[in-house]
């Protein structure tokens, strides 16, 4: 059920050929629906619209679409938590997680997550609507967030925008106004940021606090990535992809019979130890490992990861990720594994190579998001325009220089006693993988000071570990129970 309220008007296409295909730089539209979340209906209310970002001079220079979801007859919306919900990238839109994880519509697929036609969205009973509203931000150039040109038909400079800091920065300012706008100072405030947006939302932490004087309750990281490990070339890197191996060949029945015979959450602690305290110092040796060492350490990277010991050796023992996405099972079916989500299978032009000719899992999820998306704003929310949704902008060249977000986090948590951190991740992720994402978590704060105030939770799935049915539940669970333990209840913030 669902009714449509107005609150400005604005039209697209009726004036003809002439008309530029351009977005509003500050308009949005309200509606009102109920669903049903943990077997207790819930009224509430969607708004969908853009809001500008300004320069100093208190010009527009871009505008950002949101989807806003707020509960309806809520007592004291001071006690009420905000979610404010970024993807990553970065060029990625705010879709994934909007209708497939914690939004009150999900896609329609099958319970691992594979498409289905016809194609839409469906209720999601596992929603956190019933104890937050949340607001779904698109960053510049996805979803329907573009640049505005200045009274001179000039866009703004890119660099203002494609960069680690640059998207902080502005992101701050934006979050500043349109908490302002919608009256949710008193809010206990939460951050969930997906992939790059991991890296985002660290950022994001000190950035609100420091430029906005906006304290937060709770970061959330899913799948998160962390760019000072990725493109390092160092051991550590390498060595923290093995227990995604593991994963990996486990759910693929590729590992020796001593290991596939057992659970996965078994074997993952072996594989882990042996990546810290054997792999690890033992690739940092380089080409100077003694031969004998190099031996017993390339028959055990293969008992862990169900490639040949032939195939590690030849490697140097520094396995590339997209060899073994090729490589896994070459000898066996002949197919290609997801890099995203490695349950996911491929099919290339030639067995040989060594690496696939692309990602199963990522033209899978494009094949059911794309026309959901694009469907549910228009035909649920009434968000009717020309302008292309896109799922992936044009964001590069992007800079990464100076950063710094693992510290600024950090920083934040240390400043703000409140603060807590919750990680998410699947174990059959191959781009930002389970074990990365702990060793970032184990690195922000070297003193163990904050340790207390993180948590890991794994998922039998990949990068989207919320496409799975089961993992869909369980996470969003875990979203209520971290939401839950880092409000404060009355306690003062101090140590």
């Amino acid at each position: 059920m669902k009714n449509y309220v107005y609150i400005l008007v604005f039209s697209f296409t009726v004036l003809g050929f002439s008309q530029k295909r351009i977005i509003p730089v500050d308009t949005m539209v309200v509606t009102n629906h109920t669903t049903t979340i943990k077997g207790q209906q819930v009224a509430y209310k969607t708004t969908t619209g853009v809001q500008p970002v300004w320069n100093t001079k208190g010009e527009p220079t871009a505008t950002l679409f949101y989807t806003y979801y707020e509960r309806k007859n809520v007592k004291n919306k001071a006690e009420r938590p905000l979610v404010i919900s970024f993807n990553g990238g970065p060029g990625s839109a705010s879709v994934w997680m909007h209708i497939a994880y914690t939004g009150p519509k999900v896609l329609n697929i099958d319970n691992e997550g594979y498409p289905v036609q016809p194609y839409g969205v469906k209720d999601n009973p596992n929603s956190i609507l019933d104890i937050a509203d949340m607001v779904y931000v698109n960053p510049v150039n996805t979803g329907y967030s573009r640049m505005v040109e200045d009274n001179n038909g000039k866009l703004p400079k890119r660099e203002d925008f494609f960069g680690i800091n640059a998207d902080i920065k502005y992101l701050a300012e934006w979050v500043n106004t349109f908490v302002t706008r919608k009256n949710r100072w008193e809010s206990p405030k939460y951050i969930i940021g997906e992939s790059y947006g991991g890296t985002r939302v660290m950022g994001l932490a000190k950035a609100l606090q420091d430029s906005q004087w906006m304290y937060l309750n709770g970061v959330i990281l899913v799948s998160p990535a962390d760019y000072k490990l990725y493109n390092t070339n160092q051991p550590v890197y390498s060595a923290l992809n093995l227990p995604y191996f593991t994963a990996a060949a486990w759910y693929q029945k590729a590992l020796p019979n001593a290991l596939q015979q057992k659970d996965l959450l078994e074997i993952l602690p072996e594989a882990e130890d042996f990546a810290i305290n054997t792999l690890m110092p033992t690739l940092a040796k380089g080409g100077f490992v003694s031969d004998k060492e190099k031996q017993a350490v390339a028959e055990k990277i293969a008992y862990y990861s169900g490639l040949s010991k032939t195939a590690v050796l030849q490697n140097n023992l520094d396995i590339p990720t997209r060899f073994f996405w090729k490589d896994l099972l070459r000898n066996t079916t002949g197919q290609t594994i997801g890099r995203l989500d490695s349950r996911y299978l491929g099919i290339d032009k030639s067995e040989a190579g060594d690496a696939p000719d692309y990602n199963p899992e990522l033209t899978s999820w494009l094949h059911s998001f794309t026309p959901a998306i694009n469907y549910y704003l228009r035909e649920h929310l009434n968000f009717k325009t020309d302008v292309k949704y896109n799922m992936f902008g044009d964001v590069h060249p992007w800079d990464r220089r100076n950063d710094n977000v693992r510290e600024g986090l950090r920083q934040a948590m240390a400043q703000n006693p409140y603060l807590k951190v919750l990680v998410q991740s699947g174990y059959y992720d191959g781009a930002t993988t389970y074990f990365a994402a702990k060793y970032t978590m184990w690195q922000i704060d070297p003193s163990g000071k904050l340790k207390d105030r993180f948590t890991f939770k794994g998922y039998r799935s990949g990068h989207m570990m919320y496409l799975r049915n089961d993992d869909l539940i369980k996470a969003n669970d875990d979203l209520r129970e971290f939401i839950k333990q880092s409000l404060a209840n009355g306690k003062a913030a101090k140590y």
